[in-house]
């Protein structure tokens, strides 16, 4: 079963007008595919936001998570017409509905967007490492390579397994680790059913923007203490020019 769960729920609220308090009964159906073992109805009562009474078709019964919501379970437990009934609506409320909403979802696709940057390997090792982070990307299927001056690299590459972020979207990550040459081009290749063709990015060898940042500022310091240091120096010797010496007896 996948980890993330897609789920729809109908909500009903009524409102006391007279001081304000809220009342509040939710029912939905929990799936992760339309067999209905893998279905879960739910319907929840709540009171100023606190749920106090359940019902799901996991446990078949209500279960209190309040005084007021036990005293309320134990007596809704007693009536058995009412718990027959309870217990149909995962196949009378859930079933078509999760059925629609199922195929709806498995004929959608998300596009990837992909990351790639430098990291240090491993070990203490003297190569290079490339890392082609893909993310967010629906359904799992996924193919993701490396190629070098056009060529598909097949070696010194390793990747994760596609992992689910829990909202039925996917992440994978690929190694590559290569020694530098001067003038090549390295690029990571993404082929997933949301692309009409393989997204290639291309990896830029230079300066990141923020480290060349970063020695920006601090020339600029160093121009800087320059400056005023060499201004100091000018103020010190015309003030020692003007200076009358005046000779002891």
């Amino acid at each position: 079963m996948a980890s993330s769960f897609l789920s729809f729920s109908l909500l009903f609220i009524s409102l006391c007008t007279a001081d304000g308090f809220m009342e509040e009964v939710v029912d939905r159906c929990d799936f992760n595919s339309s067999d209905l073992n893998d279905i879960e109805y739910i319907r929840s009562y709540y009171y100023n936001k606190l749920e106090y009474t359940r019902f799901s078709s996991s446990v078949g019964e209500y279960v209190g998570y309040t005084e007021y919501g036990v005293k309320n379970a134990a007596f809704w437990n007693k009536d058995k017409s009412n718990l027959a009934a309870m217990r149909a609506q995962k196949e009378t409320y859930c079933k078509n509905n999760v059925g629609n909403e199922y195929s709806a979802a498995l004929t959608q696709s998300v596009k990837p967007y992909v990351r790639l940057q430098s990291v240090a390997p491993s070990g203490g090792k003297h190569r290079s490492m490339l890392v082609c982070s893909v993310f967010d990307f629906y359904p799992k299927l996924i193919k993701v390579s490396w190629t070098r001056d056009g060529q598909e690299v097949t070696s010194d590459v390793t990747s994760t397994d596609e992992l689910a972020d829990g909202d039925w979207y996917y992440q994978i990550h690929s190694h590559l680790e290569y020694t530098p040459r001067s003038g090549e081009k390295i690029s990571c290749v993404v082929e997933h059913a949301s692309l009409k063709e393989p997204l290639v990015t291309d990896w830029d060898p230079s300066m990141p923007e923020s480290e060349r940042n970063k020695i920006a500022i601090g020339a600029s310091g160093l121009i800087l203490g320059l400056i005023l240091s060499l201004a100091g120096f000018i103020y010190y010797k015309t003030k020692a020019r003007g200076r009358i010496l005046v000779p002891s007896n």
